[in-house]
């Protein structure tokens, strides 16, 4: 199976034929060929199709679950079509995932000659303040829908012990019983919101694009941000822009390399 590699600071993907993904052994394969040590290495393998002004594409996370959209994972994919188009700034492309179309547009390229995208993520749904208990104690969250289910844990200061402890009590936890995307995030300024990250199906991750989006919400909602900051994750900085017609996300994404897999 042919495969490519890419990935947007450092939330890396793997990207084959959806043919090659159709059957019943697609789940079992993206825990292969994901596998750090065993396998090629990634948080998820996403299978695609060509059409028309862009692609079709699903996402397995690297446990072999389905998520509805990674948006580092769309705009690798952008990457990867940019690249076999040789396409040049201005350039846009439609991604159909299962969470609807995402347009993403090539801005041009940064001090690294990486092509950097504009995503356009949908607007934000069921936005909300809870309490949910974690062994007794209450924890305040911001949920929402971003594609995907994500709980906001607004912070002072954020404590890595605390994402992995939230992140896989979350998991099995009652109020969410598709599991759920963790973030603390703590807010710098009103421009700046750094954050830590516990994705579904996959665990602490370098970056996350609906994550580093949903943060960007919870923080203009509930945090005293600004609707167009810079969240930085780990892996680096992405912009968000929350507007009227919904969350927009700016960073870069590369592909890496292309191989064969013989698993």
């Amino acid at each position: 199976m042919r495969f490519w590699k890419a990935h947007a600071y450092g939330n890396d993907f793997l990207y084959a034929a959806l043919d090659d993904l159709a059957g019943p052994d697609g789940p079992g394969l993206a825990r292969q060929i994901c596998a750090r040590h065993t396998g090629v290495g990634a948080d998820g393998l996403i299978g695609f199709v060509r059409q028309p002004g862009g692609a079709r594409m699903r996402l397995f996370n690297s446990d072999g679950s389905i998520a509805g959209v990674s948006g580092n994972g769309v705009r690798g994919l952008a990457a990867l079509l940019a690249e076999q188009d040789a396409a040049a700034p201005g350039a846009s492309y439609v991604i159909a995932t299962d969470a609807g179309d995402k347009r993403v547009d090539l801005t041009g390229h940064d001090d690294q000659r990486r092509p950097v995208f504009r995503a356009a993520m949908g607007q934000p749904e069921n936005l909300a303040q809870r309490s949910v208990e974690v062994d007794g104690v209450p924890v305040p969250l911001v949920t929402l829908w971003m594609g995907n289910p994500q709980a906001v844990w607004l912070v002072d200061h954020l404590d890595r012990g605390a994402m992995l402890r939230l992140g896989a009590a979350l998991q099995q936890h009652p109020a969410f019983p598709e599991a759920v995307n963790v973030e603390l995030a703590q807010v710098m300024s009103p421009t700046e919101v750094a954050i830590l990250i516990y994705e579904r199906g996959v665990g602490p991750t370098e970056s996350s694009g609906t994550g580093s989006c949903a943060d960007s919400v919870a923080s203009a909602a509930y945090g005293g941000a600004a609707r167009s900051v810079d969240v930085v994750a780990p892996g680096g900085r992405q912009q968000v822009e929350w507007n009227d017609d919904g969350v927009f996300l700016t960073g870069w994404a590369e592909v890496i390399c292309e191989g064969r897999w013989r698993g």
